[in-house]
């Protein structure tokens, strides 16, 4: 009967590859008003403090309560509507906006309503990354995933370019307080698209079967999930490695700007509009190419190219022009790498399971980078900047490489971190439940038994017993 029921009303809404586009174009207003509220709060944050912990803690409080309520939020995704989880986090961060906005008409806003509004945000965001992936998978045939992930791509990068500028244009004639209204408008927007469209619910699978109970085991079976496999978890490694090195020096990347230019807004909106470029190439290409036959490929290799040229010329850079081109190369291989990354997790994982593993998979993945946030400022305010001043006690050994004075200390910063996310990413190659990935594990829809060197295994025998 509710497959009667879905069938029919998907006769009357956009369904497929359709409803895929009206959601993107959703997706891209509404993150080109989100990216440029985004750029006025750090302004607004960096113009009443000049602290770069300021900066980070924001950061911190936008981003560690998604990862850490993850668990949960997947099991409650498996458990309900992905169309409506999603309307419903895009309201919640629609709700804090019009705080920060009432806050601000009234003079009132001060740095910890920052913190506290973006971490109830961040709270519902939580629900956004595994219901977003799982309603792809249902909406789009298999050999889709790639390019869908790549014109999520475009979307991201388009919203990455279009915001700061639009936000540097705009801050002068129409101040904070207009651009947060235009962010509330492009929220409802963005509600309106998920609104008309049509998201199929899955059919439940053997292991979605396995993993149901209350919520708390069913929080805690995407754990399982993947420690059964060590190849998921080989894979999730490397990300937990990587995001902890790239987020020290993407947390100081405004504040490294701003410090080096005098302030300069110009130079900081530029640079984050080429962001944008470099990813919105990156997302064409993977759109029209699909990503390399081994997704592997395009995850290890796309990691240490984005290291090692990115973040280098983002150390090294002292002008917006070198600066500009770190963050095109560093950006353009973010679409393969997460092309790639989802592509696998998508064929391998059943459907109605993805909720909760997705989540465990981002916990995992990415819990690493609110630690950084916060060990970023302190690090580059008490040790860093201070040793990279004229007469400091790294500025004899490093000066000549970064430069000196305010700023140089955070650029030094990208510099190990460009060469330790190189290190980690190529690792990844000796290892071989990481490398033979694609091989050792048997898609979601295929047969559970697979030739491996010459002998047949079935699925129970290609991962690690509960």
């Amino acid at each position: 009967m509710s497959g009667l029921i879905e069938r029919t009303i998907a006769k009357r809404q956009p369904e497929g590859m359709t409803a895929f586009g009206i959601m993107s174009i959703g997706q891209l207003i509404s993150m080109t008003g989100t990216g440029m509220t985004r750029f006025a709060i750090t302004i607004f944050a960096w113009q009443l403090t000049g602290e770069v912990t300021t900066l980070a803690l924001v950061g911190f409080f936008a981003f560690a309560p998604a990862v850490l309520l993850s668990p949960i939020a997947g099991a409650i995704v498996d458990r309900s509507n992905r169309k409506l989880v999603l309307m419903l986090s895009d309201l919640a961060a629609v709700l804090m906006t019009i705080v920060v906005l009432i806050l601000f008409a009234t003079d009132q806003l001060q740095i910890w309503h920052l913190f506290v509004t973006a971490a109830f945000a961040s709270a519902f965001e939580a629900f956004q990354f595994p219901a977003y992936s799982a309603a792809i998978t249902l909406m789009l045939p298999k050999d889709q995933y790639a390019r869908a992930s790549g014109i999520h791509s475009l979307v991201h990068s388009g919203a990455m370019i279009a915001s700061p500028i639009l936000a540097g244009l705009l801050i002068g004639v129409i101040g904070i307080g207009g651009i947060l209204v235009i962010d509330i408008v492009t929220f409802l927007v963005a509600i309106l698209a998920l609104f008309v469209i049509f998201i199929p619910q899955p059919e439940q699978s053997a292991s979605g079967e396995e993993g149901q109970g209350s919520i708390w085991k069913e929080s805690a079976y995407g754990f399982r999930y993947i420690w059964r496999r060590p190849s998921l978890t080989g894979l999730l490694t490397i990300f937990f490695l990587i995001n902890f090195i790239a987020s020290f020096s993407m947390v100081l990347l405004s504040p490294m700007i701003l410090a080096r230019t005098g302030d300069d807004q110009v130079a900081l909106g530029t640079v984050m509009a080429v962001f944008g470029l470099g990813g919105l190439f990156g997302g064409l290409l993977l759109s029209v190419w699909g990503g390399p036959k081994r997704r592997i490929n395009g995850v290890l290799i796309g990691l240490a190219l984005s290291s090692l040229l990115g973040l280098t010329l983002l150390g090294l850079g002292q002008t917006t022009l070198v600066w500009a081109a770190g963050a095109f190369l560093l950006m353009f291989f973010i679409p393969i790498i997460q092309g790639s990354s989802q592509a696998i997790w998508q064929s391998k994982v059943a459907p109605d399971v993805q909720g909760r593993v997705f989540s465990v998979r981002r916990l995992m993945a990415q819990i690493t980078a609110p630690i950084a946030f916060l060990l970023a400022g302190p690090l580059a305010d008490n040790f860093f900047e201070p040793a990279m001043q004229v007469g400091g006690s790294l500025e004899s050994t490093f000066g000549g490489l970064v430069g000196t004075g305010t700023g140089a200390g955070m650029s030094l910063i990208f510099i190990v971190t460009a060469l330790l996310g190189t290190a980690v990413s190529l690792a990844g190659y000796l290892v071989p439940v990481i490398r033979n990935i694609e091989d050792i594990l048997p898609d979601y829809d295929e047969e559970p038994e697979m030739i491996l060197d010459g002998t047949e295994h079935t699925a129970s025998e290609q991962v690690v017993p509960a």
